[in-house]
């Protein structure tokens, strides 16, 4: 074999990975879809529909980020769509009946994210109890306290200019299209998130915790540790996603972020990342955002019922599924 030809093989090994990796299967899907939709309807590309995609996007794509983390180490969170809720709803109460400054309540609702993490954190980790039925009662909690302390009612946001409506929800242009600074969050979460998964040591440590407990605690990584502050970092997510929402739309409702927690999982499962922990993606999690929220738009565009949204959803769940489940095992017999 010629030097040339074997320089040449790891190039092809590399090529042939990327093809049979979850998310560039997500991404060619993506694709498709984009296409679909563009041909059924002109306007699914002009600049005003997707400013007003990409206006939503960041919000839940922010919690998604967090989620992949947490499902890459083998656990998951129901109680996302709740805290996405319960979070601006505290701030707003402690501004209005509280007296208290807008940057001393942002931090108190940060803080009590915290806490529901850790609480979520500490009684999967010490007591033992499965994280479905964990966050799934922490979901009933958070989302009950915020129809309670609002007696079920939604909340005029703080809509005054100043630095946190700006740093939250400010917008800006680049030619005909308009985005809020929520996308800004995004980016700089999302990179931060493949450096910390895919270059880290505490990447490893999330992928070992996922792929087999006891071994990678049996090589000293502190599994327990890594996880509480896994729901924590989830949790502070949320939170701040609800925020940066409430903020945008000048309302804070206790009923906000209701079936996120669903959607989110879907975006990451979608993404390629495992829902059995071992193996996650930040990337495919991000074409799984953009899948969802285009599907979400199109089928209104092209005059598809909303409530059928989550047949589609349902649909590609399953194709997805089936597709990385037959891309593993091909790569496993190759």
């Amino acid at each position: 074999m010629t030097i040339a030809a074997e320089e040449e093989m790891p190039v092809v090994k590399r090529r042939s990975s990327l093809i049979r990796s979850p998310q560039f299967s997500s991404l060619v899907i993506l694709m498709v879809l984009l296409a679909v939709f563009a041909i059924a309807d002109a306007n699914f590309l002009s600049p005003l529909n997707i400013s007003n995609m990409m206006a939503f996007l960041p919000e839940l794509g922010i919690i998604a980020l967090g989620m992949t983390l947490l499902l890459t180490a083998g656990e998951f969170d129901l109680s996302v769509g709740a805290v996405f809720g319960l979070a601006p709803v505290v701030v707003m109460l402690l501004v209005q009946n509280g007296g208290f400054d807008i940057g001393i309540a942002l931090l108190a609702g940060l803080l009590l994210c915290i806490a529901i993490g850790a609480v979520n954190g500490l009684i999967v980790t010490k007591i033992g109890i499965s994280s479905f039925l964990v966050t799934l009662s922490m979901l009933l909690v958070v989302r009950g306290a915020a129809l309670y302390i609002t007696q079920g009612f939604p909340l005029k946001s703080w809509d005054q200019p100043g630095f946190f409506v700006t740093l939250l929800a400010g917008s800006f242009n680049i030619g005909t299209f308009r985005f809020y600074t929520s996308l800004w969050w995004f980016i700089g979460l999302s990179l931060l998130a493949i450096y910390v998964l895919h270059y880290a040591k505490l990447g490893n440590w999330i992928s070992a915790i996922g792929s087999n407990r006891n071994a990678a605690v049996a090589r000293g990584v502190p599994a327990d540790a890594v996880k509480i502050w896994l729901f924590i970092l989830t949790s502070v997510l949320a939170g701040l996603a609800g925020m940066i929402s409430a903020f945008r739309i000048s309302a804070a409702s206790p009923v906000a972020g209701t079936g996120y927690e669903l959607e989110v999982i879907a975006m990451v499962v979608v993404g390629g990342t495992a829902l059995t922990g071992g193996r996650g993606t930040i990337l495919g999690t991000i074409v799984g955002a953009l899948m969802l929220r285009s599907i979400r738009n199109g089928i209104v565009l092209i005059g598809v019922p909303g409530l059928a949204y989550n047949i589609f959803v349902g649909v590609i769940i399953l194709a997805m599924l089936i597709l990385h489940a037959l891309l593993q095992k091909n790569a496993a017999r190759s």
